[in-house]
């Protein structure tokens, strides 16, 4: 059951991350490989407004609550959104708007690889090679049940309610609203939505602030869970894609299923599997989904 905690969780930053990347992969129809990157751009944009904030209005470096979280993070978490979502809109407009004008899928998918090795890279010349913490606080992990042991930290629960509540607005905003309707018809039909008034480059603009904005949540939430490093998007890009996957591309409930999935698996392989081979889980999960159903869970084959 620890175990089965421990992977929802886990799934719940991977799924957001998963959003952007399904939503950039059947608009586009590339696989973006930094998109795990821009997670690092918004954890460390957090850290650093966090320490601004905090400096310059020490009010704001309360706790909440029982959480290590502090308001100046809070805010800090709202900012990080707007600026990924900016630096993906402006990742885009510099290089792949570029590439994808003057060249083929495949070298969309080598200039991603590309920028993906530059983020980190920049990253790690700024910040340095060691691990960030959010709050260097001990958190106390609240005891839900002592037969079977279960133990929760407050940290996470705020992580998997957060990250639920941006689930449930992109849902509103992707069935309610005339953009989520556009979104539809740019990604199964871009020359038809065209012809019918959609504006693509203010659809595709869109999608990369979406994109960014969930992919900087995820990472904040994932240093709260552990602890931000340069190299964090690589290690996440894997369970990311998997997410995209076994979920199936295109498909924004498929990618939020696929994460939790991920997340749960990889937690509960521990149990029978030495953990140095967590890492190798979503890979194998990517080869289940290719073998049985190579669309994916909620994805539709397409001709």
């Amino acid at each position: 059951m620890q175990n089965l905690i421990d992977g929802i969780l886990t799934g719940s930053y991977i799924s957001l991350g998963a959003i952007g990347l399904t939503l950039v992969m059947h608009i586009l129809r590339f696989a973006n490989f930094s998109h795990a990157e821009l997670l690092s751009i918004g954890a460390y944009a957090a850290l650093v407004c966090d320490a601004l904030v905090s400096a310059l209005t020490p009010a704001f470096a309360a706790k909440l609550g029982p959480l290590s979280l502090t308001w100046s993070l809070m805010a800090a978490i709202v900012v990080s959104m707007i600026f990924t979502g900016l630096s993906a809109v402006v990742l885009d407009r510099l290089v792949f708007k570029r590439v994808r004008e003057k060249g083929a899928e495949l070298s969309m998918v080598f200039a991603s690889f590309g920028m993906a090795l530059v983020i980190r890279n920049v990253i790690g010349l700024i910040f340095g090679l060691s691990p960030e913490l959010y709050s260097k606080d001990i958190a106390f992990a609240v005891v839900l049940s002592r037969d079977p042991l279960l133990l929760v930290k407050p940290d996470q629960v705020f992580v998997l309610l957060a990250a639920l509540l941006l689930m449930l607005i992109l849902h509103l905003i992707l069935s309610r609203t005339t953009f989520g309707f556009s979104l539809r018809a740019v990604a199964e039909n871009p020359a038809l939505a065209q012809v019918n008034g959609v504006n693509l480059n203010r659809t595709i603009m869109a999608v990369w602030l979406i994109g960014g904005a969930l992919a900087a949540a995820a990472g904040v939430f994932y240093g709260l869970s552990h602890q931000i490093i340069p190299v964090m998007g690589r290690d996440l890009v894997l369970p990311i894609f998997a997410a995209t996957i076994v979920g199936g591309i295109g498909s924004v409930y498929g990618a939020v299923l696929g994460g939790f999935i991920v997340g749960i698996a990889a937690n509960m392989s521990v149990l029978v599997l030495p953990a140095g081979y967590t890492p190798s889980i979503p890979f194998l999960l990517i080869l289940a989904v290719l073998i049985i159903r190579p669309h994916g869970l909620f994805g539709e084959a397409r001709a």
